[in-house]
């Protein structure tokens, strides 16, 4: 359960240091933002409560793996009361990493990562495809990724 936390520009201040590295010991926060390192704790497991912080992680490259191929695939139900049992088909293919419901002429655009262009082929064919409830696909490979970054917490951010 999320608690309604306001952020102010200390709390922008101490996102800004996380999303750049979420690692930095809280101590260096405390000091960048002129508090102590007890109030930098309260306030990020606020913000934690709150569902401003989901958590730090770190993130590994695809590509480090093997996974260089990044396609994305635009889904189109047959049926409208299909959605929730293909989600979860779609969530047990290990290649993707994210399923988005958007608007427009596909009902899902799913990010995959995939060896080469054979894998890639054989999820659509093999695995993709072959979910009751989806009527058709058409698949788009990046070539290049040009900007990965954090939304901006603030102008200075930008």
């Amino acid at each position: 359960m999320s608690v309604k936390y306001q952020i102010d520009d200390i709390d922008r201040k101490i996102l800004s240091h996380l999303v750049k590295n979420a690692r930095i010991p809280f101590l260096e926060i405390a000091r960048e933002c002129g508090i102590s390192g007890a109030a930098i704790h309260q306030r990020v497991k606020k913000m934690e409560d709150s569902g401003i912080i989901e958590g730090s992680r770190f993130i590994v490259k695809p590509d480090a793996l093997g996974f260089g191929v990044c396609a994305f695939i635009g889904v189109i139900l047959d049926h409208a009361h299909t959605y929730k049992t293909v989600v979860k088909e779609i969530e047990s293919i290990p290649e993707v990493t994210e399923c988005h419901f958007i608007t427009g002429g596909f009902t899902f655009l799913i990010k995959l990562r995939c060896n080469d262009h054979q894998h890639l082929m054989d999820i659509l064919i093999n695995t993709l495809q072959n979910i009751p409830g989806i009527a058709k696909t058409e698949t788009f490979i990046s070539l290049d990724q040009l900007i990965e970054k954090q939304i901006a917490l603030s102008p200075q951010d930008k």
